[in-house]
């Protein structure tokens, strides 16, 4: 006699009848919490710490062709109204969660985009922000970020989970610096830059995949590694003759015809330098190329589900290998920005986090090239706020902006993005059978 009796009031199914197949509907109170903390401090700001006066925003500057007009918005009633909005936003979310829906993009949107406009009223109650000049800081802060994230997406993709893109920022600065300075042509710098990333991700590719080495690990180690030895040549050699070694070319800003003159969005994006119009067409390429090739589907699969890519043929280290190589390249692209296109010289640690910053925007989009880049402009635009709110004198404090942006990933990540999951092979080697 067995050990296990089956219970007469339970009604067994017919052998044939259907298989019926229970939807399990997973709900994610994340988003709603997080909305329902960000209107809390919009109530405690706008309302009750209130400041009186009017907030103005300049749409032009005084060289446009075209000028749009300047909005002036009454900094209280503009809180008071903002509070409410934020307030419907938070209550919407929380019914869509509830009933089993998923919470759109567009209304983390909208409501990133209300809680902004009142903190900016009530920051700047009784002065004037230049819009322009301070998305034209966005997207300067915001490059690095974007390369890093293409690389990142790329690379975990395919499976690789790339700890690494701070190293590989920092190597395309330093090089990209070097190189330049020495030849005096800013495009061999750039070319470095991409040759230092590759050879960064070639170490964390041949530790990786061919010897097995935990990914997160020999990522860190690469970072250190990275840091320790730039910072180390910048003091022996670079500081040695600054004039030769630590002198490069920045590339000079480009004005597209016609629509570097459309009213703010010209400004912004289409007086720029030669690295900012690679990175409009490298997000183009990776997005499209990653959803609709040959290469992008070979390169998900990989990452997805190495074993059924390694059945049809699909050599996966080797997959895994070059692709984590590309994605190299591209973060030194991102490096190169540091050295000629923003800053002019190479210093220690000059990246200070960008990568794990770009890393967060990885996750934060979702793995999704186009989102990762939406997410890179959020964390570069808190970055460049601090400079834009300390420029005309807001009583925020210069230390709760410095850690803003952090704080503003953190929630990003944590809180606004879900339920989120990866690459299902990311971070996993695969030993062929």
């Amino acid at each position: 006699m067995s050990g296990f009796t089956l219970d007469k009031q339970t009604p067994q199914p017919a052998p044939d009848a259907p298989i019926v197949l229970e939807t399990v509907v997973v709900r994610s109170w994340k988003a709603p919490i997080a909305f329902g903390i960000f209107t809390v401090i919009a109530f405690l700001l706008f309302v009750i710490w209130h400041r009186d006066g009017n907030s103005t925003f300049r749409l032009s500057s005084d060289g446009d062709v075209i000028q749009l007009p300047t909005v002036v918005l009454p900094s209280t009633a503009t809180g008071i109204v903002v509070t409410i909005l934020l307030a419907a936003t938070a209550a919407l979310s929380a019914y869509l969660v509830t009933t089993g829906k998923k919470i759109p993009l567009w209304l983390i949107t909208v409501f990133g985009v209300l809680f902004m406009v009142g903190f900016l009223s009530w920051a700047a109650a009784g002065k004037a922000i230049p819009i322009t000049g301070l998305l034209l800081g966005t997207v300067a802060l915001s490059v690095p970020l974007i390369f890093g994230a293409l690389g990142g997406v790329i690379s975990e993709r395919v499976g690789v989970v790339n700890i690494a893109i701070e190293g590989q920022l920092l190597a395309g600065a330093f090089s990209s610096a070097f190189v330049a300075s020495v030849t005096g042509n800013a495009f061999l710098g750039l070319v470095a830059a991409m040759i230092a990333g590759t050879l960064v991700s070639f170490l964390l590719a041949a530790f990786s995949i061919k010897y097995l080495v935990d990914q997160v690990i020999v990522g860190v180690v690469l970072n250190v590694l990275v840091v320790g030895l730039t910072s180390f040549l910048y003091s022996q050699v670079l500081t040695k003759n600054e004039a030769l070694f630590n002198s490069p070319p920045k590339f000079p800003r480009i004005n597209i015809p016609i629509l570097s003159e459309i009213p703010l969005i010209g400004p912004v994006l289409f007086r720029q330098t030669i690295i900012i119009y690679l990175m409009y067409i490298a997000v183009a390429v990776v997005f499209f190329c990653l959803f609709y090739t040959r290469w992008g589907l070979r390169l998900r699969a990989v990452g997805e589900h190495p074993q059924a890519a390694d059945t049809v043929g699909i050599n996966v280290n080797r997959t895994r290998f070059w692709n984590v190589a590309l994605a190299g390249a591209i973060v030194g692209l991102g490096g190169a920005y540091f050295t000629l296109g923003s800053v002019g010289a190479f210093n220690k640690e000059m990246t200070a986090g960008a990568g794990y910053i770009a890393l967060a925007a990885v996750i934060f989009g979702r793995w999704d090239p186009l989102k990762a880049t939406l997410a890179a402009l959020l964390f570069g635009f808190t970055q460049n706020l601090q400079f834009a709110l300390s420029a005309i004198g807001s009583p925020v404090p210069s230390a709760f902006m410095l850690m803003l942006p952090y704080v503003v990933t953190i929630f990003a990540v944590a809180g606004l993005v879900g339920i989120s999951r990866g690459p299902a092979a990311a971070g996993k080697p695969y030993v062929k059978g």
